[in-house]
């Protein structure tokens, strides 16, 4: 989980803090070979001197940018007021430019700078359609987020991180047709913060027709974490998994069972479910049972914690929220 510290590494590359335009940057002296790293552009989210267009088009041209395979989109100005629309736009105007682009990161901002459901969005899929060689995407916010369905025939990697992911952009990934996709991580959220997709929403996900390449699945950080178990223990998409990722949300001993119960679980290379309200006898049988089969199996508790009012009533929460 990042969404404490600035992305380290990105698209297999080191992130690379692009300087400030004042000059602060304890790395402007060098810059290092366009193709060598991520670089992350960014500016101060409260107090910035310079816009996140400007910074970028400083980047233009500095940078040897037809060599650059990967950027990292940063905080942009006032971020807690203003979405992205202005960023997304410079970027698509500069998709000439940017011919080896195979990994872009939109909204690496930390809680210092924006919680992240208070991180305001919008349609990223402009940026899908100016990259058709882009490999890697990710996008970290759910507030007035837009993922239309679409295709993309290059994508192997996509990662939306938020505190509430809107129905709508769960239903347009569901609904996209990822040929080349390997990997698909969703942070679903609660519905506090806007992640008000239900289990039938992920259907399209279950069944796997329009993810063919799939082999790494997370539908994590979400309050119907024990309905998404339930689900997936007949889903025929799991057959062809390597990594499934359940882990941060609110799952007990209810969904755990589903799993086991379901169909085979032993041919997967890793079950993630950390963060979890499991019994200490579930998680037992859960490590009994997959690990001998080689299963690397994560079912730490990390800070999973319930309340319980007076009245008896426990609440549990995802990882993420606000």
């Amino acid at each position: 989980m990042t969404i404490n510290r600035h992305l380290e590494e990105f698209h297999g590359l080191p992130a690379f803090d692009f300087p400030a335009a004042d000059g602060t940057s304890s790395r402007a002296a060098s810059l290092p070979a366009p193709e060598t790293v991520a670089w992350r552009i960014a500016v101060d989210a409260y107090d910035s001197k310079e816009q996140w267009e400007d910074a970028f088009a400083r980047f233009l041209t500095a940078v040897d940018t037809q060599r650059v395979r990967a950027l990292i989109v940063g905080a942009w100005s006032d971020v807690y007021d203003n979405g992205p629309d202005a960023v997304i736009e410079a970027l698509v105007a500069a998709r000439d430019r940017l011919p080896a682009l195979r990994g872009l990161f939109l909204a690496d901002i930390v809680m210092e700078e924006c919680e992240v459901s208070w991180i305001v969005q919008g349609d990223v899929s402009p940026l899908l359609e100016a990259f058709p060689a882009l490999e890697e995407f990710g996008v970290r916010g759910g507030s007035q987020l837009v993922f239309p369905a679409v295709r993309h025939e290059r994508l192997r990697s996509l990662t939306v991180e938020a505190g509430g992911m809107p129905v709508g952009a769960v239903r347009g990934i569901a609904g996209s047709d990822l040929p080349a996709l390997v990997a698909l991580d969703l942070w679903l959220g609660t519905s506090e913060y806007g992640g008000d997709a239900d289990v039938a929403d992920l259907e399209p996900f279950f069944a796997g027709t329009r993810l063919p390449s799939l082999s790494r699945l997370g539908l994590r950080n979400s309050e119907i974490q024990d309905d998404i178990c339930g689900a997936l223990a007949s889903a025929p998409v799991v057959a062809r998994l390597e990594d499934l990722d359940l882990s941060m949300g609110v799952l007990t001993d209810d969904g755990a069972t589903a799993l086991l119960s379901g169909q085979p679980l032993t041919h997967l290379k890793k079950l993630d479910l950390h963060h979890n309200y499991l019994s200490a006898a579930l998680r037992t049988r859960l490590l009994e049972t997959l690990e001998p089969a080689g299963v690397l199996v994560d079912v730490d508790q990390d800070d999973a914690e319930s309340d319980e009012e007076e009245d008896g009533t426990v609440w549990r929460f995802v990882a993420v929220g606000e």
